[in-house]
This record gives structure tokens, sequence and C-alpha cells, in this order.
């Protein structure tokens, strides 16, 4: 009996290895990490202004931060990531254990206002930004990084993106 419960023990280890771990906190007028989009297959309720939620590998996720000071705001920040398997390669990010691959990275409030404005033209399609292209949130940035505007998501890039992964590895 000892042995089952400890295979299943490892089992539950395992599967939360291949996770990634996200810090959502929220206190009033001071800080706010959130998700904006992107798939939860766990929470853990840490106390009243903190949880982690967890995230399977290969999803995409929007990660917002948001602090604030006596004097205003102090960070503004938005980054949509791609979690990843056990064993890939990825970049650190605060609050999100272990990594994930960054797609798109902006600072500063006019800017994140902006991906904000994008994703939700994505949803107005009635698409879920999750399952939006990731090469997309990679155009965004590279866009957005030097000052130009970014094409559309459009239902002809998302039915494109849909057959690439139907016949890509």
């Amino acid at each position: 009996m000892k042995g089952v419960t400890m295979i299943g023990v490892s089992r539950a280890q395992n599967a939360d290895a291949a996770l990634t771990f996200v810090e959502l906190t929220w206190h009033k007028q001071r800080i706010e990490n959130r998700l904006r989009f992107g798939r939860q297959v766990g929470q853990q309720v840490l106390d009243r202004q903190r949880r982690v939620v967890s995230v399977a590998p290969g999803s995409i996720f929007a990660f917002v931060r948001w602090a604030a000071n006596d004097y205003g705001t102090i960070i503004s920040r938005i980054d949509i990531v791609r979690a990843v398997a056990a064993g890939e390669r990825y970049q650190t990010l605060p609050f999100v254990r272990p990594g994930g691959e960054i797609l798109l990275r902006m600072d500063g409030w006019p800017k994140v206002e902006r991906v904000l404005q994008l994703i939700d033209a994505v949803e107005a399609l009635g698409i879920d930004p999750a399952d939006a292209a990731p090469d997309y949130w990679q155009h965004v940035h590279n866009r957005l990084s030097v000052n130009e505007t970014p094409r559309a998501y459009t239902r002809t890039r998302h039915q494109a993106w849909l057959k690439r992964r139907e016949v890509s590895p």
C-alpha cells in the first residue's frame, strides 16, 4: 500500500515539475500582478492578496504587472509568454517559475495599453488570444519596440496558423 501511495506522489510531483507557476498579487492601489489571458490548470491560494496559478506546457498567457507608490505609477509591464515543457530552454521572468519563452515584453503604460487594445481586437474576432499564433505576438513586440503600428490579427491569419500547427510536429 505504501508503494502505491509513493508512486502516486511521484507522479503528482512529476506532473507539477512540468507546469509553469505564476504568482499573482493584488494590493489595492499598490500592486497588481494578473493574467490578462491564458488557461490555468490549477490554483493555490496563499492568502487574501496572493495566489499561484499553474499553466500547462505549450500554453500562452499574458502576464500584466503594475505597481504604484504615493507619487503615482512606478511600473507598467506586460509579457506574453509560452509556458515551456520540462527540459526546454526558457527565459527567466519575475514571479514566473521556472520561466518561459517570452513572445512579447512591453514596458511603460502607453505601450502596455496598446498591447491590451490588440488583445481586445483579437477577442473581438471571437478568438481566444491564448490560441493566436505565437509569431503574431512576436510581430507586435517587434513593431511596438520601434514605435510602428503592428498589423492586425485576422481570421485568415488565424486559419493559416491552425493549418500550420496541424502539419508541424
